[in-house]
């Protein structure tokens, strides 16, 4: 058996216990760092591997980093998705006898930081948890440890709908039982990027009882102590900040799948990842960090509920009609601090006299807030003015006792004001006169020495003391200075009278100082008692944030707000609200939207980049800024009340998972199809490109006809197929539309104008001459597609006119051209078909028989 020295074997014995962290060990003034964990944190922090006598075994891996900057340290591990275990030294080490007893005092994962620091002001850092039960039911858990906030979905739906419930959510870290199956933590681990968390048993707590009241189903409840009890287990605390938990009965909402979560950039870029660009970016002129975080919860659950988002448009319209009072409410706004985060630091105990000034001030400000609101006549608003209620209590202990200005240590002093405390100020008197006796000691040997220089001063480790330089030495009265230090131009020295003040000075700062810090920790459990109240009113103004910011930005542009119909869409001069911020200088071009009981899907035709997909994307981001409570971009609106949002839209694949863009196309297609219901609304774009001209339309036409037939959703379809616009004169639901385009000396000239019908052409030359491909290319394409279009074969000798192809390119393709010569029996079947007897899709599906037995 291997042997190390003490400190090393209980280093040992503690590291068993934290086998997926890195264990910081306390060594005095560092955290210290051993064996595999030293050379993966060397490498992960950029610090320096060195080397620690074992024992025995010899010279082994070590690495630390200071104890009073270890914060940033252990920011950088925990952004890279590791975990960090905090083992403090539990007894002075002056004291210890044997190796200094250490224990582990904080898990610090992902999930559970409470640092400001290592969260993002405006973002959410959910820790989750999922729970597996037998009736192939799941339950996720989201709890903000920094706010105290948990909700909790019940799905009965399967895997997938886990899997597009948990996409895009800011789950940084999730906790499940070791026996969940393998193939669901690979796809949290690779596919949503999280740090998975072990957690076995889930033991009910009955200090927790009133945080599950609203829990009603036992997988509920279980599945909420899983997560509590890996909170327990890390943070080693009581968290009096936890709020009970609220199911998010999931039918309550409009829902978005992942990938119309993706493909709608709704808090993010698909490219840059980045706010920028996104909905939310337009959105978000909210001025108060728990607000942003309150839209974006918005944004992610839009309502079904037609009487709540009345609610929130009657609010928003009050709001928007007095612009002189809105802006007084962002100003008042913008002196409330984080009240969610700063409860939540007062209850896990890292809070400071600094974050209770910040506390005191924001709730300073309710009373403000209040009065305004009542400026307003809408009655919504007046509401909202009379739920906030003021902590006056709670200010009153806070003003009266906290320093405006105080230090950021709580350990130190300089936090209490003067006559909160009658003992406080008596030791500060006592230091104070004693300073003051200092003062007046200097000048008393001044004068006596005739020595201008000399000076009383002070040091933590030699204390008070009289310096006067080696020139002036000779000056000196004998007997009466006592040398307490040389340095190299002068000489320190110490007399009875001062050694005496000096004992009477530093017990009266030490206790000072000590007495504060007790104070302090007293103020802190008082304000534990308001969490709720301080919870309560920042939920409250998180709201109010959030709706003054919908009146701020439906102002700036020209939002309009929307009614709602049971029967008909019908959007007058809409526009896309992130296209047309990007764009600034260049006018958008705003179009109509119309779909009602006569018309369930719009087939829209129209060259590439001409604007089909903007057009399809601003309706569904139209709908989702409708059910959020906002006003929408356009100059009328009669809304729908959706259920769903489906889209596919753009190209992109999984290699990962081994899927081409075709595959997945194919995903979200059948995605759409398995789950829209007459309340949904599709949004397909080139449905089939992937694949062969044939193949691709068959199943476009298939698809159009599965959505116009059973389904019975709103749909816009987006295709390059023109075969498919006939299907106008047998879908009796279906009508065309197209994107004008118009040819100008050449050119395509692109009008992004939707109107009724189909497109003439798809203009796909005229767009890779935009690309700017060769020329001779281009000659080429142009004349290939008019031999085409006359129904011409291009002659095989006509292919060395373009200079790009190499001879043993032109082989292949004779070769190719070759093979493909049809038979006899080709040719018979070609003369017995009887085109004037025949529909354009019969035409197309003959034609589509040919070609697959020329292929055979």
């Amino acid at each position: 058996m291997a042997k190390y020295t003490p400190m090393m074997e209980q280093y040992l014995k503690i590291k068993a216990e934290q086998k997926d962290a890195f264990l910081f060990f306390r060594l005095g003034d560092f955290y210290e760092m051993f064996f595999d964990d030293a050379v993966q944190a060397a490498r992960e922090l950029e610090i320096t591997l060195t080397k620690r006598d074992g024992g025995e075994e010899g010279s082994i891996p070590m690495c630390g980093v200071p104890y009073h900057s270890a914060s940033n340290y252990i920011k950088n591990l925990i952004e890279k998705g590791y975990k960090v275990a905090i083992c403090e030294q539990m007894e002075d080490p002056k004291a210890a006898k044997g190796v200094v007893k250490r224990e582990v005092v904080q898990l610090i994962t992902p999930g559970t930081v409470m640092e400001t620091n290592m969260l993002k002001e405006r973002d959410h850092n959910y820790l989750a948890s999922l729970s597996y039960f037998d009736d192939d039911s799941f339950v996720i858990v989201y709890n903000d440890l920094s706010i105290g906030e948990s909700n909790i979905a019940l799905i009965t739906d399967g895997w997938d709908a886990v899997f597009h419930e948990l996409y895009n959510q800011p789950v940084k870290e999730m906790v499940v039982s070791s026996d969940l199956p393998e193939s669901f933590q690979q796809a949290l681990r690779e596919k949503l990027n999280m740090t998975l968390s072990f957690q076995d048993e889930i033991t009910f707590h009955a200090e927790y009882r009133e945080l599950c009241d609203d829990l009603d189903d036992e997988r509920l409840v279980k599945a909420f102590s899983r997560l509590l009890n890996y909170i327990q287990n890390t943070q080693k605390r009581s968290l009096d900040h936890l709020q009970p938990a609220k199911v998010i009965k999931l039918d309550y909402f409009l829902s978005l799948d992942m990938y119309s979560k993706r493909n709608l950039e709704l808090t993010e870029t698909i490219m840059k990842k980045s706010k920028h660009g996104s909905l939310l970016w337009v959105l978000d002129k909210t001025v108060t960090a728990m607000g942003s975080r309150t839209l974006k919860k918005w944004l992610d659950r839009p309502l079904l509920s037609k009487a709540e988002i009345e609610q929130r448009f009657d609010v928003v319209e009050g709001f928007l009609n007095d612009f002189m009072t809105r802006d007084d409410l962002r100003e008042a706004l913008k002196s409330v601090y984080d009240l969610e985060r700063l409860a939540g630091r007062v209850a896990y105990g890292n809070v400071n006299a600094r974050d209770l000034i910040q506390l005191k001030q924001s709730l300073e400000k309710i009373p403000e807030i209040k009065r305004i609101l009542n400026q307003f006549d809408q009655t919504g608003i007046q509401e909202l003015a009379n739920s906030l209620t003021f902590p006056e209590e709670l200010v009153s202990l806070l003003d009266s006792s906290l320093k405006d200005d105080p230090p950021v240590s709580i350990k130190e002093g300089a936090i209490i004001k003067d006559g909160y405390h009658e003992k406080l100020d008596t030791y500060r008197e006592a230091s104070g006169n004693g300073k003051q006796w200092i003062a007046e000691l200097e000048q008393k040997e001044k004068q006596e020495t005739n020595i201008k220089s000399l000076k009383i001063g002070f040091n933590r480790v030699f204390g008070y003391y009289i310096e006067v330089t080696k020139a002036n030495l000779h000056l000196l009265p004998e007997n009466r200075y006592e040398r307490k230090q040389t340095l190299t131009n002068a000489e320190r020295y110490i007399t009875p009278e001062l050694k005496q003040k000096e004992q009477l000075i530093l017990e009266a700062e030490e206790q000072s100082v000590e007495l504060e810090y007790q104070l302090f920790l007293e103020i802190r459990e008082q304000v534990k008692e308001s969490i709720p109240e301080i919870q309560y009113l920042a939920g409250l103004v998180s709201q109010i944030d959030v709706m003054q910011g919908f009146a701020t930005v439906s102002e700036a542009n020209q939002y309009t707000r929307p009614v709602f119909s049971t029967e008909n869409l019908a959007i007058k001069n809409g526009r896309h609200p992130v296209v047309e911020q990007v764009m600034k200088d260049d006018a958008f071009v705003p179009n109509n939207i119309s779909l009602d009981q006569e018309t369930d899907i719009l087939l829209i035709t129209g060259p590439n980049m001409s604007g089909k997909s903007t057009y399809m994307r601003q309706l569904a981001l139209t709908v989702i800024m409708a059910q959020i409570g906002c006003f929408v971009p356009c100059d009328e609106a009669e809304m729908l009340l959706f259920d769903q949002i489906f889209t596919r839209i753009g190209a992109a694949d999984d290699l990962v998972a081994g899927q081409s863009t075709f595959m997945v196309e194919m995903l979200e297609a059948n995605h759409a199809l398995s789950n829209a219901t007459e309340n949904s609304l599709i949004l397909l774009d080139e449905i089939g490109r992937g694949t062969s001209t044939y193949d691709g339309m068959a199943l476009a036409q298939a698809i159009v006809e599965q959505i116009h037939d059973h389904i019975h959703a709103k749909t816009i379809f987006s295709t390059h197929y023109h075969e498919l616009t006939a299907l106008e004169d047998s879908l009796e639901r279906l009508k065309n539309i197209h994107v004008r385009a118009e040819e100008y000396d050449g050119k395509v000239v692109f009008l992004h104008q939707v109107k009724e019908g189909a497109a003439d052409q798809s203009y796909g030359i005229h767009v890779a001459k935009l690309a700017n491909l060769p020329p001779p290319l281009i000659d080429r394409a142009t004349s290939i597609l008019e031999q085409l279009e006359t129904n011409d074969k291009p002659r095989l000798e006509d292919a060395g006119q373009l200079s790009f192809f190499s001879d043993e390119q032109s082989q292949i393709k004779e070769k190719k051209i070759s093979a493909a010569q049809p038979d006899n029996q080709l040719i018979d079947d070609l003369k017995n078909i009887n085109l004037f007897e025949m529909t354009p899709m019969d035409a197309m599906n003959e034609l589509y028989r040919l070609q697959k037995q020329v292929k055979e």
